[in-house]
């Protein structure tokens, strides 16, 4: 009996398997017509998984789940296999990095990804100590990186195919260039590891994620309408309520196939801001301007920005964090602004933004100023970055002098700030 791996076409876990077969030279056949919702919940296999997970490795001797149990076990079918190093230490080095992968790594990007696709219910909070824990585990794995090429040894290790497994699922959904670009080593090491051949055979071409996903809208639950007329139903029109059933609940793997988002996209409509009429203001110059100036910044910049300042096409606005009073820890609060920051990319085109941290002790005081395209704030901006609702916003006012000298103060990062220190000041531009 072959090795029969029961997993859709693109489920990353079963990549694991199938690539640490390619190195050990062990034949895996995956199952033929998978459905996802369908084929885990038939009777045979919840025999092999009772949870109805995938994947599921059906060999002679009984079936294996867990992807990284299926990966170890396809691996150990090769004597002396260099997928498990050459001595004991690097064996523990190489279990040790499985560990890590899927506890700092995996888990996390699971905790921000899932709530994005419709997975799991979307909670600001656990996203922000999602981001923040696994920016914790990547700045770790960075440092490692920068002295080796691989994790364990000179060659791709078995730590390595399942670290560079789960890193896929993050690079190709949700950790965009702005982000992994934090982290260079990183990049360099998935690059190096998914245009390995026997990669590269089995996950094909790889292009990196350009936008964080929006917040998955939550779908009014349907009422029951066939519950009555079940009771009175005859055998043939049963029959066909029971495929019209099925059929509604087929789309559903297709949801969780990234071959979906792998289609010609649709022409997007033009963002509303680009129709609005021509601005005198170029925004893009005065983000050269306030890059380039060294020296006479208040002079050179603030005046400029004052001169180029159209508020026909333009709109500035203040903002401060609601909840102040929990910023208790400094890296946590900085974390914060960067991931905020991070979320607002998709309005790089049409807007600016500073970013005060304010305080020597805690609690730390988050606030800023943010210029955008427009007389309000973007629509699809307050709809697509949840960050807006934990911020008091408030319109600047450009015909009240106090108010411009407080605009002036956060362009320039000003120190003190309102009396206080700064403990950080961040651009978005």
């Amino acid at each position: 009996m072959a090795l029969i791996l029961h997993s859709g076409l693109k489920n990353k876990n079963s990549f694991k398997t199938l690539i640490a077969a390619e190195y050990s030279g062990i034949e895996v056949e995956l199952v033929k017509n998978f459905q996802m919702g369908v084929s885990n919940k038939s009777p045979e296999f919840l025999k092999m998984n009772p949870l109805g997970k995938v994947p599921v490795l059906e060999t002679p001797d009984g079936a294996v789940f867990e992807s990284n149990a299926i990966a170890r076990y396809v691996t150990r079918l090769k004597a002396d296999n260099p997928l498990y190093g050459s001595s004991p230490i690097e064996y523990a080095q190489i279990e040790q990095w499985i560990d890590f992968s899927t506890n700092e790594i995996d888990a996390n990007i699971f905790r921000w990804l899932s709530p994005r696709m419709g997975i799991a219910p979307y909670n600001a909070q656990v996203e922000e100590f999602a981001i923040s824990s696994l920016k914790r585990g990547l700045e770790a794995l960075s440092t490692h990186l920068a002295k080796n090429t691989y994790l364990v040894g000179h060659s791709v290790t078995l730590a390595d195919i399942i670290l560079g497994c789960n890193l896929y699922i993050g690079f190709t959904r949700i950790l965009t260039k702005s982000f992994t670009s934090e982290f260079p080593h990183v990049e360099r090491y998935f690059w190096t590891i998914v245009n390995q051949p026997n990669f590269h055979k089995i996950i094909g071409e790889v292009n990196q994620a350009e936008s964080i996903p929006p917040i998955a809208s939550k779908k009014p639950a349907q009422p029951k309408e066939t519950a009555k007329p079940k009771e009175t139903v005859k055998p043939k029109e049963a029959k066909k309520e029971d495929k019209k059933e099925a059929k509604k609940e087929e789309p559903k793997p297709k949801a969780e196939e990234p071959a979906e988002e792998e289609e010609a996209p649709k022409p997007k409509p033009k963002n509303p801001l680009d129709l609005l009429p021509p601005s005198k203001m170029i925004l893009d110059e005065w983000k050269r301007l306030y890059s380039n100036t060294k020296t006479n910044f208040h002079e050179v910049a603030i005046k400029g920005f004052w001169d180029m300042y159209d508020p026909e096409g333009y709109s500035l606005w203040f903002c401060e964090y609601k909840y102040n009073d929990e910023n208790t820890v400094s890296f946590v609060t900085l974390n914060k602004v960067g991931g905020f920051l991070q979320r607002m990319d998709l309005a790089r085109k049409y807007a600016f933004g500073k970013m005060l941290v304010i305080g020597s002790d805690a609690p730390y005081k988050v606030k800023g100023l943010w210029l955008f395209r427009g007389k309000e704030i973007p629509q699809f901006v307050l709809d697509e970055c949840y960050d807006m609702e934990l911020y008091e916003w408030t319109k600047v006012d450009i015909n009240d002098e106090a108010q411009k000298e407080r605009v002036n103060a956060l362009i320039e990062d000003q120190e003190p700030f309102e009396g206080e220190a700064l403990l950080d000041a961040k651009c978005f531009k």
